[in-house]
């Protein structure tokens, strides 16, 4: 993959640093790296869990459309319409001032 990448440098100069950075870290790999995989793996171990708990249909995934993502609320930016239809399905409350 590095060589492809190292190909299109020549007609992309804008990712030659980040392809170069790469490409050495590919060919003398420090500890710092192997240990960033030790601590990454039990998210491949979680995806495999739960990919089999869903073949065996003890889990179903269902689709959340964009507009009713809970999450966003912490995340990202709203306008006022979508931030005020999050915060009433998270339950909270807001007090007027009198």
């Amino acid at each position: 993959m590095i060589g492809s990448l190292l190909y299109l440098t020549t007609s992309r100069p804008d990712i030659t640093f980040a392809v170069g950075v790469c490409a050495r870290y590919q060919a003398e790999p420090k500890m710092s790296h192997p240990i960033q995989h030790s601590r990454t793996k039990h998210i491949d171990i979680r995806h495999h869990f739960i990919r089999d708990l869903v073949e065996d249909k003890v889990v179903t995934l269902e689709h959340v459309t964009t507009e009713e993502q809970l999450a966003d609320i912490f995340t990202m930016a709203l306008d006022v319409k979508q931030f005020e239809s999050l915060r009433s399905k998270l339950g909270i409350c807001v007090h007027e001032e009198l």
